[in-house]
C-alpha cells in the first residue's frame, strides 16, 4: 500500500477532534526517512512518537513509544533479540516471503536499514498517551501493517 503521511495525518485531525482533541497545527511532526536510513538516535525531548516501517508498497510495522522508551524508538526494532515484537524477528520469521537469504537473515538490522522505509510522526508528550494511543490504532486500521500483534491475531 502506498501512503501519504500528510493526508493520512489530515484525516487523523478529523478523528482527534471527534475525539474531543484540539490539534495545533504544528502539533505533528513527520520525519521520512527513506531506504537506506539511520536510525534515529533519541527521541527528542519532550516528545512521544508513532513511526512506521514500509518495504516497497508493502506496510510492515506501526508502532509507538511514550517519551521515555529511548530504545525501543531507536534500536530494538534493527535486533531480534532486543524485546518482544521487534520488526527484525518478525522479518527473519517470514524469510521466505520477503526474499531473504541466509546472509540477510544474519545481519537483518543492516537489511531493514537498507531495504526498508521509515516514517516517524512526532508529537508533544504534553498532547497524553490517549493521543498516541489514538494515532497509532488509527494508523494500524488504515495501512493494515502485516506484522501487528502477534501471528494467531494477524487476518
Amino acid at each position: 500500500m502506498t501512503w501519504l503521511p500528510e493526508q493520512t495525518l489530515a484525516d487523523f485531525a478529523t478523528v482527534a477532534r471527534l475525539a474531543g482533541v484540539s490539534l495545533a497545527a504544528d502539533d505533528i511532526r513527520i520525519e521520512a526517512l527513506p531506504a537506506p536510513h539511520a536510525p534515529p538516535t533519541r527521541l527528542p525531548a519532550g516528545q512521544m512518537a508513532v513511526y512506521v516501517f514500509t518495504h516497497g508498497r508493502d506496510v510492515l510495522k506501526v508502532g509507538k513509544v511514550g517519551p521515555k522508551s529511548q530504545a525501543r524508538y531507536t534500536s530494538q526494532h534493527y535486533n531480534p533479540g532486543s524485546a518482544q515484537s521487534t520488526l527484525a524477528a518478525s522479518v527473519i520469521a517470514d524469510t521466505e516471503r520477503i526474499g531473504l537469504g541466509e546472509a540477510d537473515r544474519v545481519e537483518i538490522g543492516n537489511w531493514i536499514r537498507t531495504n526498508v522505509d521509515r516514517v516517524n510522526i512526532l508529537l508533544p508528550a504534553s498532547l497524553g498517551v490517549p493521543v498516541l494511543t489514538l494515532l497509532e490504532s488509527f494508523l494500524q486500521c488504515r495501512l493494515r501493517p502485516r506484522y501487528e500483534g502477534f501471528r494467531s491475531q494477524r487476518g
